[in-house]
């Protein structure tokens, strides 16, 4: 590896000057030198401004469709090579299924922003927000929401223990969104984030000025930032505290979301006895949050909420399965499931904690901070705490649990040793135990091992409030469940208080999270051209009064925004009725029954059945013979207005109403807007229709 550890910036690789004051990086497990690491140089404000005018240029010439397939090809890339990344992680103290989580978990994001985006996003650089509210009696004055991309760059501060996902979930949103990243990774594992964002350079999939790394400090990071720009921080809830209140932030305008560090619980039920599958989920799960990554991570559980009775059971499980499955070492040597910390450093400071929570009523009742026993290259495996080699400079801690007497100590639910460290406490009553989840002053996560709804519940609406997520666990979802700690791209990650008060992921959520909600207001016709979708009372094109061919003759690419049909009438007769409901087995009596139909107050009598209104809409508009048009894929926004009575007749508008091309197929959505009116013009049914068109016209359904 290069003397010195290279940033991207300004489309370009670039390294400080070889007399450059540089901080060392050294392997977790070995203490050998990994790299070097320093900005001195380095132009942050130049890099800055790249993104915000070649990046912007870049991003802005695609669509959300487009941008989520190269989203998906960049996770193709990463996965072809990721065995380069796997081999660096090691040196971060990872295990291999560390790595898998911090590597392909950072991939998986990717994937599923790509899907997404093509799922539920536009093909289009606006996004609709919400339905059309009517400002005017006559519709001639419309409002609804819109969003658009910030102009400025996604900054990303992240923390050491998930260089590849901690990048990957914040870029793939931003990038998606149209935003430029500008990616400063913590320095002790840059090492992996360099390596991930240089396979992605050489791709050749990146937009430029789509995604820059800074290696190193960025002391006047804020001095640069402006109105438009976005900081996404995870790391310290003090270092939060102190950018937030930067005066960019404050009176710039600059957004800043935070997910910091986080006293999690685990709730065991009082249901959940020793025998139970739920207590066995409990403890397994309690041993892998406190060994995996080291409990190096944000969402690891740091205090254990059990029934009082239970307390010494669960004691003893845990230090079971510790010493049968926890081999503490070098991660390259096989055996070996928990690796050391990231730096001595940390470990330095996990330790330090450790003695606040000991000072703080903490009794040490698993573990030991005195250097434990290793497995290195060449030693014997060996369970956590038994023999196998020496330290050799690694960051190496033992996995710890602590017994808190006192449910009320302080340090308890404040102090945390980030690092394989857990405390324990009991609890009385259920309502004790919320209590003791909302004393951790804000959560990213909470879990509870019950298969008691009454429990579950109570604790549900006694502690929600204070976490961002909370997973419930027993026997019929401890198989699937992804765990306490793992944050999925489709769920929230954050939460409030000591948590941040931030929130990443969530599906499109964290997309928008990149751009400004505005609310429009104007005529159809205008609303029509800002979004890309049709609104009632904007132009319309009747294929009859154009002399054009049938909208349902047009491939995709002929059809346009406002094509419409205005069907012919057709009456409807109770013999119509009948028919329908003996044929359908909808027999209901607002149908049949004169005297029970008169007497419901929304209807005049015996009325046609919706579903025969909506059946019969579709042959008034349809074009029947093969053509662009592939299939009916679906209905929406289904609304029934007005009754319609024998005698009565209806008649359909259908107009093209969005049209959204698919980027990798030969066909596209387009979404109807569909209105049944009666013969007095009095509005029956409205619901969108959507449809599957072909983007060229075949051969044998040319129209001449």
């Amino acid at each position: 590896m290069n003397d010195f550890l290279p940033s991207y910036v300004n489309g370009a690789w670039w390294t400080p000057d070889a007399a450059a004051a540089a901080t060392e990086v050294r392997d977790a497990s070995t203490g050998e030198i990994v790299t070097r690491v320093s900005t001195e140089g380095l132009d942050l404000g130049a890099a800055l401004e790249y993104a915000r005018t070649a990046g912007q240029a870049s991003l802005g010439e695609l669509t959300f469709h487009q941008r989520a397939v190269l989203l998906k090809q960049m996770a193709l890339a990463l996965t072809e090579r990721k065995a380069e990344l796997y081999e660096l992680s090691a040196r971060t103290g990872a295990t291999k299924q560390d790595s898998w989580v911090d590597i392909d978990g950072g991939i998986g994001v990717l994937f599923t922003y790509s899907s997404k985006g093509r799922r539920e996003m536009p093909n289009s650089k606006v996004y609709v927000d919400g339905a059309v509210e009517q400002l005017s009696k006559d519709g001639s004055f419309l409002g609804r929401h819109i969003y658009t991309r910030l102009p400025g760059v996604a900054v990303q501060i992240n923390a050491f223990n998930f260089p590849v996902w901690g990048s990957l979930e914040k870029f793939a949103p931003a990038f998606l969104a149209g935003v430029p990243t500008l990616v400063k990774p913590a320095t002790p594992t840059g090492y992996l984030a360099e390596g991930f964002v240089r396979i992605l350079v050489e791709s050749g999939l990146l937009p430029e000025g789509s995604l820059q790394l800074v290696s190193g400090s960025v002391p006047d990071l804020f001095e640069h930032l402006r109105l438009g720009d976005l900081v996404g921080f995870t790391g310290s809830a003090s270092t939060a505290e102190k950018l937030r209140s930067h005066d960019s932030v404050q009176t710039g305008g600059v957004r800043f979301t935070s997910e910091t560090d986080s006293i999690n619980a685990s709730v065991l039920g009082t249901d959940a006895v020793v025998g139970t599958p739920e207590f066995d989920a409990y403890v397994k799960q309690l041993v892998a949050e406190m060994t995996t990554k080291a409990g190096q991570k944000c969402t690891a559980i740091r205090r254990a909420i059990v029934p009082a009775a239970s307390v010494d059971a669960v004691v003893d499980a845990v230090r079971a399965r510790i010493a049968e499955r926890v081999v503490v070492g070098d991660p390259r040597v096989e055996g070996v499931t928990m690796g050391p910390l990231a730096s001595l450093e940390q470990r330095d400071e996990v330790l330090r904690q450790v003695g606040l929570l000991e000072a703080g009523g903490g009794e040490l009742v698993i573990g030991s901070v005195d250097a434990p026993a290793v497995t290195l290259e060449g030693g014997a495996g060996a369970g956590a705490g038994g023999g196998g080699g020496e330290a050799s400079g690694g960051a190496f801690v033992a996995p710890m649990l602590l017994r808190f007497a006192d449910a009320a100590s302080p340090a308890l639910h404040e102090v945390e040793a980030f690092g394989p460290v857990s405390s324990i406490v009991g609890y009385e009553t259920v309502a004790e135990a919320a209590a003791l989840v909302a004393r951790g002053g804000g959560s990213l996560v909470t879990s509870v091992a019950t298969h008691d709804p009454e429990v579950a519940v109570a604790l549900a609406s006694g502690m929600a409030a204070y976490n961002g997520r909370v997973l419930f666990l027993d026997r019929d979802d401890a198989r699937t469940s992804t765990g306490h700690g793992s944050p999925l791209p489709n769920l929230v990650h954050g939460g409030p208080g000591r948590a941040g008060g931030g929130e990443e992921l969530g599906g499109i959520r964290a997309v928008l999270h990149h751009m400004q909600r505005t609310a429009v207001q104007g005529s159809p016709e205008m609303l029509t051209a800002l979004t890309g979708v049709w609104h009632a009372g904007a132009t319309s094109k009747p294929f009859a009064d154009a002399g054009e061919p049938h909208p349902f003759r047009k491939s995709l690419a002929e059809l346009t925004i406002g094509d419409q049909v205005v069907s012919a009438s057709r009456t409807v007769t109770l013999e119509d009725i009948e028919t329908f409901a003996q044929f359908t087995g909808d027999t209901f009596y607002a149908h049949m029954d004169e005297a029970a139909a008169s007497a419901n107050p929304f209807f005049p009598g015996r009325v046609a059945h919706g579903y025969l209104l909506v059946s019969w809409a579709a042959g008034l508009f349809v074009d029947a013979a093969p053509g662009p048009v592939l299939a009916n894929s679906g209905l929406e926004n289904l609304r029934f207005v007005t009754p319609v009575s024998p005698g009565d007749s209806i008649r359909v508008e259908l107009t093209a109403k969005q049209i959204t091309p698919r980027e990798t197929d030969e066909y596209g959505e387009v979404r109807w807007d569909a209105v049944l009116r009666n013969q007095n013009d009095e509005l029956v049914a409205t619901y969108d229709v959507l449809t599957l068109v072909a983007k060229e016209l075949a051969p044998a359904t040319s129209v001449a």
